[in-house]
């Protein structure tokens, strides 16, 4: 089987092809992730070989990057390479599958690297079953060397998608806002980073204040508030040229964008004599139209994945809850009742939940619900936590946490941290600065 992938680095495209696939449809090692706390599978990733030094190298950055991603997801224990009995020479080499029961390892995953005449690396690996003594797929890959992390990050998506039947998500980028400066002058950028906090880069200088970035469905331009211009308006940023824009030409200020499903709308909040209303504009015509029109402040809009629908919150009622409504506007219905505020809505992929923040009681809250309002969960409770978005598989949130600030006006640093759906494996993800407002990507390829 052939099929082709695009990579994006920058302003370079390249090519990637994955040229075969061997699954054996018999196999069943499988984790099951609906059932909540699932113990993590012991797996096995030997450091790919090479026959020279460079892809020797390149082999074990690979190997290290897919056993870190498999074993962030919680899901998934890498065994001790040092408890290897068998040394892999090879990606198609028969393993003995005895030796690596004996360390109890129910899955196998093994890989080679080959620098090809052009100078482009050739990538192969397979996972096996241990225990079945079967082959569970085999994928082949050529790409640039610079491309060696992405293409760990695909061979750890194919993996997680094979043993838990569900979509990875570790080829993906976030999107957030850098924070630093001391709290009356703080800089915010634009930055942009792996979903493993590795290739960050800055996106904007800091001589605006930057929040709310969000990506578009193609996952190469981002839409964001700024004050470039004095007063608050929503830009859009090409990742690729750096170019900027001012979406829509509105009287008052513009906040709280996000993109629809097939990227063709941004809808946003605009601000005017102390109402906030949405509104969506068609970024082809860029003709805005109105969606709703009343006399509170409504904000933080999100359409559901099939762009029928938006999420958003709104005091109509007296307090801060969550709506939801038509994409065109139409039929409004409240979908919270629990005791607090809640705000920042953010649809899952996957259709069937709504994340929030929640503020009650002094508290702060991330949750889920279902899109009837239903079945409210609380995931996380802190001083301060904000910003949920989702992983493209809709089964991992990535939100900011504050710290706060004494008297002397120390501490409150703000940090990036993911949660599984279950409300457990909470991981802090690693930025030089502090970070705030984070967005996930979809799939890149």
């Amino acid at each position: 089987m052939t099929r082709r992938r695009r990579i994006f680095t920058g302003a370079v495209t390249a090519a990637l092809f994955v040229l075969f696939c061997a699954p054996s449809a018999r196999a069943e090692l499988r984790i099951d992730i609906t059932s909540g706390n699932a113990e993590p599978m012991p797996i096995a990733i030997p450091s790919f070989p090479g026959e020279v030094a460079n892809e020797a190298q390149a082999g074990r950055d690979i190997s290290g990057v897919v056993s870190a991603d498999l074993e962030r997801s919680g899901l998934f224990r890498p065994l001790d390479p040092r408890s290897f009995i068998q040394t892999i020479s090879a990606s198609d080499a028969q393993p003995r599958f005895p030796d690596w029961r004996q360390i109890n390892a129910q899955a196998l995953v093994t890989g080679s690297v080959k620098t090809q005449g052009d100078g482009r690396l050739r990538v192969e690996f397979r996972l096996w079953d241990v225990f079945a003594e079967q082959q569970l797929a085999g994928y082949g890959y050529t790409t640039a060397q610079q491309n060696w992390r992405r293409i760990a990050h695909i061979i750890a998506d194919e993996i997680y998608k094979r043993i838990t039947g569900e979509e990875g998500y570790f080829d993906t980028r976030i999107v957030y806002v850098s924070e630093a400066g001391p709290p009356e002058k703080r800089i915010k950028r634009l930055a942009i980073m792996d979903q493993d906090g590795a290739n960050n880069r800055v996106l904007t200088d800091g001589r605006a204040l930057v929040l709310t970035p969000r990506f578009s469905p193609s996952a190469q331009e981002i839409t964001y508030l700024s004050y470039g211009s004095g007063a608050p308006r929503v830009y859009l940023f090409n990742i690729d040229t750096g170019q900027q824009e001012v979406v829509g030409d509105f009287p008052g200020m513009t906040f709280a964008p996000r993109f629809s499903p097939d990227g063709n709308r941004v809808v946003l909040s605009r601000a005017e004599n102390g109402v906030s209303n949405l509104f969506a504009l068609d970024l082809r015509t860029r003709r805005p139209t109105r969606l709703t029109d009343s006399q509170a402040i409504d904000t933080s809009p999100c359409y559901s994945p099939d762009g029928s629908k938006i999420v958003f919150n709104s005091d109509r009622g007296g307090s801060q809850q969550l709506y939801v409504m038509n994409a065109d506007g139409s039929g409004v219905k409240r979908m919270s009742f629990g005791s607090g505020k809640y705000g920042t809505p953010v649809w899952s992929p996957r259709g069937d939940l709504i994340a929030f923040t929640k503020i009650d009681g002094g508290s702060f809250y991330i949750g889920v619900m279902r899109t009837d309002g239903s079945g409210e969960r609380l995931l996380t409770r802190d001083f301060l936590v904000e910003g949920p978005t989702w992983a493209p598989n809709g089964r991992v949130l990535m939100y900011f946490r504050q710290s706060p600030s004494d008297s002397r006006g120390h501490g409150g640093s703000s940090r990036l941290f993911s949660i599984d759906l279950t409300g457990s494996n909470q991981r802090e993800v690693i930025t030089p600065q502090d970070a705030s407002d984070p967005a996930w990507s979809p799939l890149l390829r």
